[in-house]
């Protein structure tokens, strides 16, 4: 009995050893290495060198790669930080195109003019429509934003006139400045205030610690459309505080889950309004959502449309084509006494706060803000309380049949063909961003900053750290030339791509030569300061 507990023993410590893997892993966390960098391999067209050099993975959430999440974090928090309380006028000024730029522009002109002459003859345009479009893609990654035909609205435009049920908003002459008031105080110096909002929506039943006391009293359904249109509402909010602020209001907001799941907003806004007005305006701000009703199951289960070539999609039992998204949209038009398919607005719980640049308080609120960053918003998914992890699953039921865009596969459940029906679409099966799990029914960005924030782009926040690094290696920050470098993808298994593990290892040891070398010119500034400062005592 001894010998063979002795025999095991020895398997039994193996299993508890490490994995080399691992550890290299975590030793790259700690020195701040991507832990998936994306190799690829780069050529110089002036040298003809050729070289692989992993590139980090970029990821924003922790659970993927927490020294990059880190790194995104830390870049939002100096984008916040220098936005907030500006005391001049940001100055956005485009860049000028480059040749590159023009030869789009006048490819796409060419291209257009010949999709005219062909569409006047009644020819086929496909081909074209889709070359078209290709090149509006290439436009855009080419460093220009907008559509080049200018604004192309094929929205439908609706009254105007406000819900009878929602307060009255004033409006003030805009202004033309992104700064706010100043006061000055008694002591003669001048405060230039800033506010820091938190936004919820509303109760959907009694919760206690974010879990609700009545589950089947909990109203999932309105839970999950909120969440779907809530980056509506904040638009509709925006729009509404400059109205009333009178100004070109410029903010930094983030959007973050609370416990019981639901989106709310924290957002750093540049300049204050009186709290009594900032609350109307709260109360004011709603969202409509002018869709096709939904009241009504036509097809469920094995019982679905079927999908014809050249028709779209048609009634099992009757072969009629189910109207199109347009069609949908007429008819919801044509009716007098159509009624929105939601109305969405804020909660009560309301918390607004007044910062000062340069307090403990202002940075504390920074760090609050970028702290949920690298969490995903579906993190309850994976808790180990019970109670928790069934609220998320009856969060994400309600959710799965829920229309999340006029695209969306679940309006054949309703007898509507999505917009840009195609073969394979199934109800309940939606690839969009809001059906997944990791983002419970929130699709929109967790970081929303306005134009005019810190006059800077997040590239441009990148840079600055680039230089600052450099200048404290003592390396010179020369600007690249994008067109002298061709860059390729490293495929797996290619000869030229060493193990994972080595490559972490390599970047650990470059991290380290970094730092040490900043410590030692940190070292030495501190010398230099010490003997000054004993010289001056002398």
């Amino acid at each position: 009995m001894t010998a063979t507990t002795n025999r095991a023993t020895p398997r039994a410590v193996r299993m508890a050893m490490p994995l080399a893997r691992d550890v290299v892993e975590e030793i790259a966390k700690q020195y701040g290495v991507c832990i998936r960098p994306v190799p690829m391999r780069r050529q110089d067209i002036l040298t003809g060198q050729v070289e692989v050099i992993d590139v980090p993975c970029g990821a924003t959430l922790e659970s993927k790669c927490p020294p990059c999440a880190k790194r995104n974090r830390q870049l939002r928090q100096a984008q916040c930080r220098e936005g907030w309380h500006l005391d001049h006028e940001p100055v956005n000024l485009p860049d000028t195109p480059d040749e590159y730029q023009r030869h789009l522009v006048e490819l796409r002109a060419d291209a257009q003019a010949w999709r005219d002459e062909v569409g006047k003859v009644g020819g086929d345009t496909t081909d074209l429509d889709a070359a078209i479009a290709e090149l509006d893609e290439e436009i855009n990654r080419a460093g220009m934003r907008g559509n080049v035909l200018g604004r192309v609205s094929g929205k439908r435009t609706r009254s105007t006139k406000r819900r009878q049920d929602a307060p009255d908003l004033p409006k003030r002459r805009m202004a033309t400045t992104t700064l706010g008031r100043t006061f000055t105080g008694s002591n003669g110096k001048t405060y230039r205030p800033s506010m820091f909002v938190t936004l919820t929506l509303p109760s959907y039943g009694r919760v206690l610690e974010g879990v609700p006391v009545d589950r089947d009293a909990y109203d999932y359904a309105r839970a999950a459309r909120d969440a779907l249109h809530f980056s509506k509402l904040v638009d509709r909010f925006v729009q509404n505080l400059r109205r009333v602020a009178g100004f070109d209001v410029q903010y930094f907001a983030t959007v973050e889950p609370q416990k019981r799941l639901a989106p709310h907003l924290h957002m750093a806004i540049r300049g204050t309004l009186p709290r009594a007005e900032l609350r109307q305006i709260v109360a004011a701000t709603y969202h409509q959502v002018w869709w096709p009703p939904t009241d009504t199951v036509r097809f469920e289960g094995d019982h679905l449309p079927v999908w014809e070539d050249g028709t779209g999609y048609l009634d099992p039992d009757t072969g009629e084509v189910l109207p199109t998204w347009d069609q949908a949209l007429d008819t919801l038009d044509a009716d007098e006494d159509a009624r929105p398919l939601h109305v969405l607005s804020f909660g009560d719980r309301l918390d607004i706060q007044s910062v000062l640049a340069g307090t403990p308080d202002a940075d504390q609120l920074i760090r609050y803000l970028s702290k949920y960053l690298t969490k995903s918003l579906g993190d309850a998914l994976g808790t180990d309380d019970p109670r928790r992890k069934d609220h998320a699953e009856r969060l994400l039921d309600a959710l799965r049949f829920e229309p999340c865009s006029p695209t969306c596969p679940n309006w054949l459940r309703y007898g509507i063909q999505p917009k840009g029906a195609k073969p394979g679409m199934t109800p309940g099966r939606c690839r969009g961003k809001a059906h997944k799990p990791d983002h419970l029914g929130y699709a929109g960005r967790r970081v929303l900053v306005s134009r005019k924030w810190s006059n800077k782009t997040l590239t441009e926040h990148k840079q600055d750290r680039r230089t600052w690094v450099l200048e404290a290696l003592g390396l010179p920050d020369e600007p690249a030339d994008p067109h002298r470098y061709i860059w390729r993808p490293v495929k797996p298994g290619d000869p030229d791509l060493a193990p994972i593990g080595v490559r972490l290892l390599r970047s650990v040891h470059e991290r380290q030569r970094w730092r040490n070398h900043l410590a030692r010119l940190e070292a030495e500034a501190d010398g230099r300061n010490l003997s000054a400062t004993e010289g001056r005592a002398a």
